[in-house]
């Protein structure tokens, strides 16, 4: 009898565990209603050249998106203060390599920690060997990523380093989406583009482990690496990519399903009088319509 409830314990156990992966899996997805604060247009504007980038409806579209991620995705600060622009750019890193997939969400991440610094591997911020600027979280940390405020903030305030922290492990968690972060998205798997792929990168590992590529040398760490530092390569420089790399310019090009080369990358600093027509377009003047929240 003994042994028959232990066996039956465990089942349980096994059973409660296999539902809370489960129910991990698929959480109940929130679409928020109500407008977009013009505020928060202005702030888009002035730090997110992507966002400019896009055409009317789409930069709907992208707020709509931003909105949806704030309202399922918890964004706080550890030890460090998070500001309406702090959550915009988290957002926006999430958004901007899935914008051409509307349907896609995040069931795979709860939070996004924000740390007032680099941390190291036991996630502290003070010491010796703080070396990481962000991190999309495994075991006890899974559905969770972290970031450092700085990396966060640097990561769109430079335009041409080639490098964004957050749209870094925005991109390892669309390579997990599979189930594993192995360097290549799913996308790929689909459509049987694995082989090459693989082929193409180890070469370009190789060049940068020789100093014979201008693609940072983190990627030349792995596979996982590569992707993740080509992906900052092709939001944030893809003119750049295309012209030095133009196979792996197009090979991202069908990944992320845009031309990111076509698109005008710039940040805009808003200068306008109270008298003057406002920023957002709506043709009414600035003190009537996004002046009033700027106030």
């Amino acid at each position: 009898m003994t042994q028959i409830i232990a066996i039956i314990a465990i089942l349980l156990l096994a059973g409660f565990g296999m539902y809370k992966v489960l129910s991990r899996k698929r959480k109940t997805w929130v679409i928020p209603k109500g407008e977009f604060p013009k505020r928060w247009r202005r702030l888009l504007m002035e730090n997110v050249a992507f966002y400019n980038s896009l055409d009317d409806a789409e930069k709907e579209l992208f707020e709509d998106k931003v909105l949806e991620f704030i309202a399922n995705i918890k964004i706080t600060g550890v030890k460090t203060d998070v500001t309406d622009l702090d959550k915009l750019l988290v957002a926006s890193s999430g958004i901007i390599p899935i914008f051409a997939f509307p349907k896609w969400k995040y069931f795979n991440l709860n939070e996004v920690l924000i740390y007032p610094n680099s941390f190291n591997e036991d996630f502290e911020t003070k010491g010796q060997d703080r070396r990481i600027l962000g991190m999309v979280g495994t075991g006890y940390m899974d559905q969770k990523m972290i970031l450092s405020i700085n990396a966060l903030r640097t990561g769109f305030a430079n335009e041409s380093d080639r490098k964004n922290t957050a749209i870094h492990e925005f991109i390892h968690l669309i390579d997990k989406a599979d189930g594993l972060i192995d360097g290549i998205p799913k996308v790929l798997t689909e459509k049987q583009y694995a082989i090459p792929w693989f082929d193409l990168i180890d070469q370009k590992i190789e060049a940068i482990r020789k100093i014979k590529s201008e693609i940072r040398p983190y990627g030349g760490t792995s596979r996982i690496e590569f992707f993740a530092v080509l992906g900052e390569y092709f939001f944030e420089m893809p003119t750049l990519l295309q012209q030095k790399h133009p196979v792996l310019y197009n090979m991202l090009e069908e990944i992320f399903d845009q031309d990111m080369a076509e698109r005008e990358l710039e940040m805009k600093k808003i200068k306008v009088g109270r008298n003057d027509l406002c920023y957002c377009g709506s043709m009414e003047k600035h003190k009537n319509c996004c002046g009033v929240e700027d106030a």
